[in-house]
């Protein structure tokens, strides 16, 4: 099961690839599933993990979407994973539209903030809530307790990848989903800030568009580190990332964890160029 990138710039792409799924199977290694399409509508409050400052989605465009990706069979799975949230923002009216459009008992979130995590629970009942890689739970421990949770799946951290021994331990395999081109260099001891980072640029561009909706955005308006969102492994392409020790290749994939009872894959690319991410699903489905 292979969980794809994008709802607004990778939502035709991820269309054209369903279609070819239908119409030319063959073309397609074995036994694979598009599982889900996740990410945001520009520009949501609540979007955490990649900076989102694009074009701001309009009511048509969001529930055509949804609409259009349910009818295939496939979840919607909202990237809600800022994790600097206060209760004032649960009350946002463009990500609460958001999910009220996809509330059909059939779409997913994604999860960090406490907060946000309660909200959703009370509110949206309907959604398969699960718990985010950027949580970076590294301890096989942790994960398990996580599992214990009434969550759809968890998402591992990167750094787990190809730990086999460790990764053998985890409790419930079937429920845990690994990310499996990631870009962030192994070890990365910058990802807790950078994830903080790019939660505080969110508020604050959603805060921009309010007050002045025709002015462009200047991060250093609100003093935001520009620098820790313009990490140089975020333009990382096919090779590199191939290159880094935490990388899943398709072999592994068949040949080891599907062996050892993992089943659910994550391509990162909402941010990526359109012909990095076709390479990505060239080379993992086709």
């Amino acid at each position: 099961k292979f969980h794809l990138p994008g709802l607004r710039y990778n939502y035709p792409l991820n269309m054209i690839l369903l279609s070819l799924k239908e119409k030319y199977p063959h073309y397609f290694q074995d036994n694979i599933e598009i599982a889900s399409f996740f990410g945001e509508f520009p520009t949501s409050l609540w979007n955490g993990g990649r900076f989102s400052n694009g074009d701001q989605c309009d009511r048509r465009f969001v529930e055509e979407v949804v609409k259009s990706i349910n009818t295939r069979g496939i979840p919607v799975r909202y990237t809600y994973t800022n994790p600097l949230l206060t209760e004032e923002d649960l009350a946002d009216a463009y990500c609460n539209f958001c999910m009220k459009t996809a509330d059909n008992g059939k779409n997913e979130v994604l999860v960090v903030s406490p907060i946000l995590e309660a909200y959703i629970r009370k509110n949206y009942p309907g959604f398969t809530i699960n718990s985010s890689t950027c949580k970076e739970i590294r301890g096989i421990e942790g994960v398990n307790e996580e599992l214990k949770k009434d969550y759809g799946l968890v998402v591992l951290d990167y750094n787990l990848n190809n730990q086999f021994g460790e990764l053998q331990k985890i409790t419930d395999k079937s429920r845990c989903e690994l990310l499996v081109n990631a870009c962030c260099i192994p070890g990365c001891k910058n990802r807790v800030e950078h994830y903080r980072e790019i939660g505080l640029s969110q508020i604050a561009y959603c805060d921009h568009l309010k007050k002045y909706p025709n002015k462009p955005f200047n991060p250093k308006d609100y003093n935001l580190k520009v620098s820790n969102l313009s990490c140089p492994s975020m333009d990382y392409d096919a090779v590199d990332v191939r290159s880094l020790s935490t990388h899943i290749s398709p072999e592994d994939i068949l040949n080891k964890y599907v062996t050892m009872g993992f089943n659910q894959f994550k391509i990162e690319g909402r941010t990526a160029t359109m012909f990095n991410l076709v390479e990505f699903y060239l080379y993992y489905m086709i």
